[in-house]
């Protein structure tokens, strides 16, 4: 038998851009004889072809075996993808060891690789370290002459000058460095030298500044994965295009060319990471071209198209580019691996392709493909569409486009869309006779399901082009026809005020305000419900709500004011609510007084009745049903304190917070209609509960007025004050018992019966 594959094994090997299966088998790779690593390499660069810590792996393989040619192969495919300068430090401690017993020539390769290294990362704000390295190789140099001596002194100096304009994290060390070189050199020549660059380096120091903010917003270890919409991903994809806005802002002030060349840098520097966004190429190549560089736009689509190769987005883009500096034929060929890639777009393949065509061939040319194009399997009716239109709007042909439109109609009958479009262009023409041919033909051959956006733009059209009779006419005979497609006991047929709403609205104008539109959808889903079966308390409450695709929405033949979009529940999926059926795999917890909780409810309704007071078990029995989520506290007391509940033996108290259920028995409160209703509604607001001298009064004053009954006064909405008056009449009453011990065990106070 053989052993089945881990899950991590799975994934590594379904998801090629597993970032931390990458991460792993590069670790198992590094144990490997290079030999045997080589082939583990490739196939994870082929994945993440930017990734530069990969190359450093790879490459610093071989040099560790000397194996120079095969170093230089590496370096020479990853260095300008990959601008990273621990990379690019690995190559230059390649190029000095290579060069180190070469004599001169050794030298001038190395300063050659130098000057070629910080050409293309020298803008980097971690390159400091490399400024200072190529400055203290050139300070090494022997001079055995006066004149060498002051060769190798000029370099240093243009190095240095290089170096202090450049914002980098050594860009202070390498000024000081400057000052001490220019004194030691000649301190008549560094007092004009040092004034003139002292402006450029305080500027370059402030850019540095505002530079690292958004520099250490970067995660540099990120690898390059096409994007998942992941909360990190976006955060990095901001990051960097708020640096790239920086740069093009030219924070330094510097010349042009210049500049060019450090947002060229970021870019680079960005597309390691985002490598998969065409965003960021197509910003790039953009970029590019505006500056007037339309070759360097062209390159960068040509990567980019390697990069991500199923972007249609940028091969049109790419065609655009070609075709506006006139180059048609490899606009050409990029429209045709467009035809040959696009099998889930291909009907737009075609039709932008004919318009290519007919921009830079002609009429015919246009033609003809069409006719190839109309026999493909995969072309729809767009593409008759779209072909129709440029005939009669460029050609300004209106009868080879009317007979575009019908040849594609025997083919296209049954495409509610194409019938649309076809009617659109005949009232272009104001050939009235022949839409109302086509309705009758289509309308004839559909399904009533297929049917609706025909009935309602037919309607339409006799709005504008008929008279009240034929409107009349064709909105019943729409009632009927939709009324056999419709679900048992709607009432589709029947006339209502949408269909006046329908007749006489014009564009964004409403015979009618927002507030009757409102009134009309909720009486339209009463009626559509009524006949359903469910409680009617929950049809009633639920009539607010107007379902998508009621019969007002269908019937009505224009969209409602913006005012009037709401979305909705679907309340025919609504059911009472019960904590009862939401237990299960909810994690229990225990109450003090034993009982054991889950989740929202209790576990069991009927054990509850057992442990508590049999007054508040009566209490519990007697509140109305419950419909929606648990009773609001406030709601519970003030049943309580309207309710005449006998005095029972008081058990122990439960002291648990978690809020009761309604329970299924029947209601007998007189209040049950009037407590049900607020439930329904919501629950009340709760005023705080903080003691405020003007609540203090009025619960004075009520306690003073000891001639009005706890029933007749209006319910207060403080839970604080409530608990007042209750214990002030428990004490005006303790001789025969307090009745609302129940209560005072609800709310969470300990009470003693005064009875035996």
């Amino acid at each position: 038998m053989t052993e089945e594959p881990k899950k991590g094994d799975d994934n590594a090997t379904t998801d090629i851009y597993n970032v931390e299966a990458a991460d792993i088998i590069l670790n198992e790779a590094q144990a490997l004889p290079v030999t045997e690593a080589a082939p583990i390499y490739e196939q994870l660069l082929c994945t993440f072809p930017t990734a530069a810590k990969y190359w450093k792996q790879y490459v610093e393989a071989y040099m560790a075996i000397n194996n120079d040619e095969v170093t230089k192969q590496i370096f020479s495919r990853c260095l300008l993808n990959c601008l990273q300068i621990s990379l690019w430090r690995c190559y230059i401690s390649f190029i000095r060891k290579v060069n180190e017993k070469k004599g001169p020539e050794g030298v001038e390769e190395t300063k050659k690789a130098f000057d070629f290294m910080l050409n293309y990362v020298g803008y980097d704000i971690a390159s400091g370290p490399v400024w200072l390295e190529y400055i203290a190789f050139l300070k090494s140099l022997p001079a055995k002459t006066a004149q060498e001596e002051s060769h190798h002194m000029t370099s240093v100096r243009k190095v240095y000058q290089r170096a202090i304009v450049t914002p980098t994290h050594h860009v202070e060390q390498l000024w000081k460095d400057y000052e001490n070189f220019e004194n030691t050199v000649s301190r008549a020549l560094a007092k004009g030298l040092l004034s003139e660059y002292q402006p450029k380096f305080n500027s370059a120091k402030a850019v540095y500044r505002e530079r690292k903010k958004h520099v250490d917003e970067i995660d540099w270890n990120m690898l390059a994965v096409p994007p998942t919409g992941s909360y990190k991903e976006e955060q990095q994809c901001m990051a960097w295009k708020r640096l790239l806005i920086f740069e093009k802002g030219n924070p330094q002030r510097i010349d042009t060319a210049s500049a060019n060349r450090r947002i060229t840098f970021t870019y680079e520097q960005s597309l390691m990471y985002l490598y998969h966004y065409p965003d960021l190429w197509y910003d790039y190549a953009t970029w590019h071209a505006n500056s007037g560089s339309v070759d360097s736009a062209i390159k960068i689509f040509q990567r980019a198209l390697k990069a991500v190769p199923d972007s249609e987005l940028l091969k049109y883009a790419y065609a655009e580019l070609e075709e506006s500096r006139g180059a048609i034929q490899p606009a050409k060929k990029i429209y045709e691996s467009l035809l040959a890639s696009s099998s889930n777009t291909m009907s737009l393949a075609h039709i932008q392709f004919i318009r290519f065509i007919r921009r830079t061939e002609g009429v015919e040319a246009a033609r003809k493909y069409f006719l190839d194009a109309r026999k493909s399997l995969s072309c729809t009716y767009h593409v008759f569409v779209a072909y129709a239109m440029m005939v009669f709007c460029v050609d300004k042909d209106p009868k080879a486009a009317h007979n575009i439109f019908e040849a594609g109609l025997k083919k296209f009958m049954n495409e509610p869309g194409y019938i649309l479009e076809y009617a659109d262009f005949l009232c272009r023409l104001n050939d009235d006779r022949n839409v109302r041919a086509l309705f009758e033909r289509a309308l004839s051959s559909l399904p009533p399901e297929k049917s609706v956006e025909i009935w309602i733009r037919f309607c339409q059209f006799e709005q504008t082009y008929g008279d009240l009779t034929s409107v009349l006419k064709v909105e019943q005979r729409k009632k009927e026809a939709l009324s056999r497609s419709v679900e048992e006991g709607s009432t589709v047929s029947e006339n209502t005020l949408y269909d006046v709403i329908s007749r006489y609205s014009f564009m964004d104008l409403w015979p009618c305000s927002s507030k009757d539109l409102d009134h009309l959808a909720r009486q339209e889903w009463l009626v559509k419900n009524i006949n359903r079966r469910g409680d009617k308390s929950n049809l009633l409450n639920g009539a607010n709500i107007t379902e998508k695709g009621s019969v007002g929405l269908m019937t009505n033949s224009k969209v409602l004011p913006p005012s009037a979009k709401v979305v909705y529940p679907d309340t025919a999926r609504m059911v009472i609510y019960d904590p009862r059926q939401t237990l299960g795999s909810e994690t229990a917890s225990t109450s003090a007084s034993g009982l054991s909780l889950v989740g929202s409810g209790l576990k069991a309704f009927d054990d509850i009745l057992k442990v508590i007071s049999p007054t508040l078990a009566a209490f519990i029995t007697n509140i109305p049903p419950v419909e929606g989520p648990s009773p609001d506290i406030d709601v519970v007391l003030s049943i309580l304190l309207q309710s005449s509940i006998p005095t029972g033996q008081t058990g122990k108290p439960a002291t648990s917070h978690q809020q009761m259920p309604g329970g299924p028995g029947p209601t007998t409160s007189d209040h049950s209609g009037s407590i049900k209703t607020r439930m329904n509604s919501g629950p009340p607001h709760r005023l705080p509960r903080d003691g405020h001298s003007g609540k203090r009064k009025d619960l004075d004053r009520q306690e003073d007025d000891e001639s009005t009954t706890v029933q007749s006064r209006p319910l207060p909405r403080d839970v604080f004050r409530l608990r007042q008056i209750h214990r002030s009449r428990g004490r005006s009453t303790s001789q025969t018992g307090s009745a609302a011990s129940g209560g005072s065990a609800f709310s969470g106070d300990q009470s003693v019966s005064s009875t035996d």
